[in-house]
């Protein structure tokens, strides 16, 4: 009998911020394939850090300020630093966001693969995800909440091989112009599944509580603007959201083949910035106004 061969060692690496109701979904969707995480909280004062301590593959560290001025520019900084001690020990590396569920049907078939091929980095085709309601505690996501909107603002570069690639990611995770030995999929399959539209309500307060972490640089910047919608704007936003969902689950949907957005590695295009992006997205959805589909 032969032995079953083992999954790809993966180290994960993510900021949390009062992250306490969204960390069963993320732990739930990760563990199967993540050995080891690194979280670094900015401070929660919920029951986000009981719930990290009480992990044994979970290292708890604070979130470090390079930026003294500029949550983003801090956010950045780490997300091109963090993982640099995974080199030599992980065969792959995720910086991600707690609310980021990279999801692929065979995820450490896929990576093994990748891994044979050659391939060193790992771009995800990404979707916002929306729901009706936030969630029962024991539910998967990407089960059971698969409606979401292709969108090339949650493309991003998630997962790569630390021994090869220097990420080099954009703000907030938007883009990347990947350094080193950058060898890519020929075709995208793995996705990123954006679960911060859960329900107006949870995205209101979230927006609440992301409003008072931005510091004098952010708002100079703009950075973080999409934390001021109106509630009227915020309801012509979900509008829209639910006007071009598709189901990522559905019969017939090929991710690859469907998910027609702009992708930052395959074109030389500059991609925008994520407030032109959130601008550009509610001004369509004042604009269309569409009933949900009956799933979500």
């Amino acid at each position: 009998m032969s032995a079953r061969p083992r999954g790809p060692i993966v180290h994960l690496y993510a900021m949390c911020w009062n992250e306490a109701h969204l960390l069963p979904f993320f732990f739930r969707h990760y563990e199967p394939w993540v050995q080891r995480f690194v979280i670094y909280d900015n401070g929660s004062t919920d029951e986000t850090r009981a719930l990290l301590a009480a992990k044994p593959n979970v290292e708890l560290r604070e979130f470090p300020w390079s930026d003294p001025d500029s949550f983003v520019a801090s956010h950045r900084a780490l997300h091109n630093s963090c993982w640099g001690e995974s080199k030599g020990k992980a065969d792959w590396v995720v910086v991600t966001a707690i609310d980021e569920h990279l999801h692929h049907p065979d995820i450490q078939g896929y990576l093994r693969r990748c891994a044979a091929r050659g391939i060193t980095c790992i771009p995800a085709l990404g979707y916002q995800m929306v729901t009706k309601d936030f969630p029962g505690p024991d539910e998967w996501l990407a089960k059971t909440r698969s409606w979401g909107v292709p969108m090339a603002a949650m493309s991003k570069l998630r997962l790569f091989d630390p021994a090869a690639v220097e990420p080099n990611i954009g703000i907030g995770g938007h883009g990347a112009l990947p350094g080193g030995r950058v060898v890519y999929p020929r075709r995208d399959e793995l996705l990123l599944l954006h679960y911060k539209d859960l329900g107006i309500d949870y995205r209101a307060g979230r927006d609440a509580l992301l409003r008072t972490g931005l510091r004098a640089g952010d708002r100079a910047r703009n950075w973080g603007n999409h934390y001021e919608m109106r509630p009227e704007h915020l309801q012509s936003y979900f509008d829209y959201l639910w006007a071009n969902a598709v189901d990522v689950r559905g019969r017939g949907y090929v991710p690859w083949r469907d998910h027609r957005e702009p992708r930052f590695w395959r074109t030389e295009k500059k991609q925008r910035s994520l407030a032109q992006r959130i601008r550009r997205l509610v001004r369509k959805a004042w604009g269309r106004p569409a009933q949900p589909p009956t799933k979500g």
